[in-house]
């Protein structure tokens, strides 16, 4: 075992968290000899961090409070299972000073970093004045003690619009917005403070200059308890949604040598000022053709995209960290580590793209990942992805000899990697990574709205083309995975024609899926299978020899639903023949004056009561999901009709919530 001579001895790690990183860190544990511990919650007892582990242990109910967030329980989890150390890994308690320092007055290693540069780098505002004081220039903004409203509000009138909010703790995106207008500030600031309560427990805020046109740039830093520190180069994160990264790479492209050489020198400078001693990333943004990069923010943990630098490096390090945990030194110094190659990861979210990353639940039926590339999974067939926690599903990572080969290597494996069940932003990144500004190393963070400036949506002969497998695999008269009371459409006799040679049997079809829905005819003839969808026709060989006519596709079924992939494109269909369909299925129709749930979550603040009078866009209530704040907004002026719903509700996607009453405007004018 690596570390039983070391200072600090670690024979045993409990993973202070779940699903990929967890997993990511119990393989880099098992190579070394190290026994894991897991901890799971309510939601997650049947997960894959938990059957990876040595151990799992429950800690509490589904919320991230009660259970991910519940350092007593997490501590009384590790003192049960005997562990040497706790690894928290990103999100949730990694970057909480007192949860370090909890663990090192219960006597267990914390894989990280010393809790006062947690401390000191944990508080954005904080992590500003020091960075200036080691000389790092900052964005220009206000990082100032005041956080009510109305001296918020006068920075950033003294800063100019746009202005960005941005959450003091934590980071991920959560707690951010954009304000292009005064008159937007107050209710943004409102939305930002709840959304970073919830997710850091902290509503405390600062604000930036909101630069236009920015690359997201960041170093990585890894240190040790003995005073080395050492760069293991850059990474552009520029491609980003909802201020959430979506491409990472690493080396970043077209950047000049002497940008490389500021960015290294101010974070090995800012790591210094505060004695870092873990692995760590240092974010900057610069403004696209400028050769000025500001500092962001630190992170005081590991990176979710730390594996291009592993890949181009030759460094695991997860094991870094536990190196320096236990007290010995950095294996190889500044001039000791060498970039090789190019590496390009995307992150894989249980997101619908095509509805500006909305999140979704549900349960995955497949995971099939391809051959060649790293595939870093908390997910694998059966696995439930529920409400309570961030929507990152994989990460898939390509490396090669140089950018172009990687990139290259990552649209195909983005192709063959099948994902079955529920929606995911698989195919919009297999679109992305093959448009000409990411290919040609020009994305910004404004790459998705430059790309894809009306939003993305998949292909229409793609579409069209899975829409038709999905009949034909409907359609297909095995039985073994039907539900009992399936009837295949060539023993309903209202619905088909016999074949023959001159005359195909026909059945016409409802087609509802992810992206909506379409009436189809099926004609299956002695050599060819038709299926016309809205006018338009696919068609699928069909031979004696009972050649596959799905040949290329991966398919899944279970009665009427049909679950299809191809190409990096998935769909759940469910399909009903026309005749036998209600009258009203796939004709529900929304009178405008409601509001419903655009997802599956939790209904944490109401905004009105039964009678009050609404303006069109006047904020109604409030969801959470994934860790994320939705503030759902009246659609037409009126009155509050009906509240359908109380704080603390758990509600479906769809599901009705407020009536709003229309009426009512014409009398209140």
């Amino acid at each position: 075992m690596r570390f039983l001579n070391s200072p600090r001895p670690i024979r045993s790690v409990l993973v202070a968290n779940r699903g990929e990183i967890a997993v990511r860190i119990m393989h880099t544990c098992k190579r070394l000899g190290i026994r894991t511990i897991a901890v799971y919650s309510d939601a997650d007892e049947r997960a894959m961090h938990v059957r990876a582990a040595d151990e799992a242990i429950r800690i509490g109910p589904a919320p991230a409070r009660s259970s991910y967030l519940d350092m007593a329980a997490i501590l009384a989890a590790a003192g049960r299972s005997g562990a040497d150390a706790v690894h928290p890994g990103y999100g949730f308690l990694s970057e909480n000073a007192a949860f370090a320092r909890r663990c090192e007055q219960a006597g267990l290693i914390f894989v990280g970093p010393s809790a006062d540069a947690v401390e000191k780098m944990g508080s954005k505002i904080e992590s500003k004045r020091i960075a200036e004081a080691a000389g790092v220039p900052v964005v220009p903004g206000y990082h100032g003690a005041a956080q009510d409203s109305a001296s918020l509000l006068q920075a950033a009138q003294r800063i100019g619009f746009p202005v960005l909010i941005k959450a003091s703790a934590g980071g991920g995106g959560r707690g951010m917005r954009r304000v292009d207008r005064a008159e937007e500030f107050e209710e943004a600031l409102a939305s930002a403070k709840a959304e970073a309560l919830s997710a850091f427990g902290d509503e405390s805020v600062l604000l930036e200059k909101f630069i236009l046109n920015p690359r997201h740039l960041e170093v990585q830093l890894a240190g040790d308890r003995l005073g080395g520190l050492v760069h293991l180069f850059e990474r552009d994160c520029s491609v980003q949604r909802n201020n959430q990264k979506v491409l990472e790479e690493a080396p970043a492209p077209n950047l000049p040598d002497a940008v490389r050489r500021t960015l290294f020198d101010a974070a090995l400078s800012l790591g210094r000022a505060i004695g870092y001693d873990s692995a760590g990333t240092i974010e900057f943004i610069m403004e696209q053709g400028s050769n000025s990069p500001y500092f962001l923010e630190m992170n005081t943990r590991l990176q979710v995209e730390h594996p291009v630098t592993e890949l181009i490096t030759g460094i695991d390090l997860v094991e870094w960290q536990l190196l320096a945990a236990a007290g010995e030194p950095l294996p190889l110094g500044q001039d000791r580590i060498v970039q090789r190659g190019h590496a390009i990861e995307a992150r894989i979210t249980a997101e619908r793209a095509d509805r500006a990353f909305q999140p979704v639940t549900g349960d995955l039926t497949a995971v099939e990942p391809p051959r060649g590339l790293r595939f870093d999974s908390g997910v694998a067939a059966g696995s439930r992805i529920g409400l309570y926690y961030d929507s990152l599903l994989a990460k898939l990572v390509a490396h090669g000899g140089d950018r172009a080969e990687a990139l290259a290597r990552l649209a195909d494996g983005l192709a063959e990697l099948t994902l079955l069940g529920l929606p995911t932003t698989q195919a919009f990144l297999r679109d992305a990574v093959r448009h000409p500004l990411f290919a040609d190393g020009k994305a910004t963070t404004r790459f998705i709205e430059t790309a894809f400036p009306g939003g993305w949506q998949p292909q229409a002969d793609t579409l069209r083309r899975l829409r038709a497998a999905a009949v034909v695999r409907w359609a297909e008269p095995e039985t073994a995975d039907r539900g009992s009371d399936w009837v295949s459409p060539w023993n309903r006799r209202s619905a088909v024609r016999v074949t023959t040679a001159v005359r195909p049997a026909r059945v016409s079809l409802h087609v509802a899926d992810d992206y909506g829905s379409a009436e189809a005819e099926l004609r299956v003839g002695q050599d060819r299978i038709v299926v016309e969808l809205d006018g338009a026709a696919v068609e699928f060989p069909r031979s004696r020899a009972k050649a596959d006519p799905l040949a290329g596709f991966v398919h899944r079924r279970h009665g009427d639903a049909v679950a299809v992939a191809h190409a990096g494109l998935a769909l759940t269909a469910t399909l009903l023949p026309r005749i036998d369909m209600p009258r009203a299925a796939g004709q529900l129709d929304r009178s405008g004056n409601v509001v419903d749930a655009p997802l599956h979550g939790v209904v944490s603040k109401l905004y009105v009561a039964v009678g009050d009078a609404v303006e069109k866009g006047t904020p109604v209530l409030q969801m959470e999901a994934m860790k994320l704040v939705h503030t759902l907004k009246a659609p037409l002026a009126g009155r509050i009709q009906s509240i359908r719903c109380a704080e603390g509700d758990t509600v479906p996607a769809g599901a009705v919530l407020v009536e709003i009453s229309p009426e009512a405007a014409e009398e209140k004018r």
